[in-house]
């Protein structure tokens, strides 16, 4: 048999620094997992970065701004799942581009993973809500790993990643990644993906297994962590407030309807490009804020919170980063005073 594939000592250097700067994906623990071995405090004090976290942001995505618009469903997401969000017809979003990172002061260039999270809420009252990143896979197959990978990558021993490396081959493909995907100068130019799977129900009660995607409308421009890093620290949100400014911004988001036999509950794996894909609407960008004040700032983008019609899978993570982002959010809100909100400004 041939011999598995194993990151370079350089991929595992940059898989160490984007762990370690806190751009793993999300934040994940299980609450289901005992407390001698993992709960939600352990993890989100594992996100903490050495200088300790930032004190009333979340404790991952930490850095991010707010946005309101609409998604402008066309009624094909019905053949799959009967929430009403993908009737054809118009629904608010509230949401937030972010960067994967404990430091909210963290300079743009220095975060590998950016993130996309949203609130879809329709006129049966319910809501979907979901949080999404760039990759297009998770580094790790499990929350207990994920775990394990944030102690590696803060660890002093300097065989502490190559040891992790060893015992996860599965993050190969995600050092790849990083090491060669191209970075853009605009959330606009992002294609973000759910990465864990779920699954829709449809009127029939038929289950489908899924991941979706958002796909920008705007043409990706590659530019060099340099080149970002040099239009200055704030440079992503500058940018996407004066680009919504000038008009609104579209994604279309895409349905990955998963085969029979595919893997739903390691988001670790990309299932294959054949599959088939269903493009249920348009998520449109009208407006940008602040987060200090803006209306992002106190909502919690929990996975688990899902309509009528869609489902949660064998996938662990939702639950896990449901857990996490509880603890986070609690923190977050108790720590209010070292956020203060301007002068202007009331709570949404």
């Amino acid at each position: 048999m041939p011999e598995p594939h194993r990151p370079a000592f350089g991929s595992l250097v940059l898989i160490a620094i984007v762990i370690g700067a806190g751009a793993a994906a999300f934040a994940y623990t299980a609450g289901w997992f005992s407390p001698q071995r993992l709960t939600p405090g352990k993890v989100v004090e594992a996100l903490a970065p050495p200088a300790g976290p930032s004190l009333g942001h979340r404790r991952n995505h930490a850095k991010g701004i707010c946005f309101t618009g609409e998604f402008d469903a066309n009624g094909a997401g019905s053949e799959l799942s009967k929430a009403q969000v993908f009737a054809r017809g118009q629904h608010p979003v509230l949401g937030r581009f972010n960067l994967a990172t404990a430091d909210a002061n963290a300079s743009d260039a220095t975060v590998r993973v950016r993130g996309f999270s949203m609130r879809i809420s329709t006129p049966d009252g319910q809501e979907w809500r979901s949080a999404m990143v760039d990759p297009p896979f998770f580094p790790v197959a499990t929350p207990q790993a994920f775990y394990e990978l944030l102690l590696a990558s803060a660890s002093k021993d300097p065989n502490a990643m190559k040891n992790f490396a060893a015992a996860h081959p599965e993050i190969a493909a995600f050092g790849d990644w990083a090491k060669s995907a191209p970075w853009t100068g605009s959330y606009a130019e992002n294609r973000f993906n759910s990465l864990n799977a779920f699954v829709f129900v449809d009127n029939a009660g038929a289950e489908h297994a899924v991941r979706w995607s958002l796909l920008p409308a705007a043409q990706p421009v590659s530019i060099s962590p340099d080149d970002l890093a040099k239009r200055g620290p704030d440079f992503l949100e500058q940018e996407i407030t004066q680009r919504v400014a000038s008009a609104p911004q579209r994604w279309t988001m895409v349905v990955t309807i998963a085969n029979p036999g595919d893997l739903t509950a390691d988001p670790s794996k990309a299932w294959p490009e054949d599959r088939r894909t269903v493009e249920v609407g348009t998520l449109i960008v009208q407006q940008i804020e602040a987060e200090q004040d803006g209306p992002c700032r106190d909502i919690n983008f929990d996975p688990t919170v899902l309509p009528t019609g869609i489902q949660t899978s064998d996938d662990p993570f939702p639950a896990a980063r449901s857990a996490a982002y509880m603890k986070s959010y609690n923190l977050r809100t108790s720590e209010a005073n070292d956020y203060p909100r301007t002068a202007t400004g009331t709570k949404p």
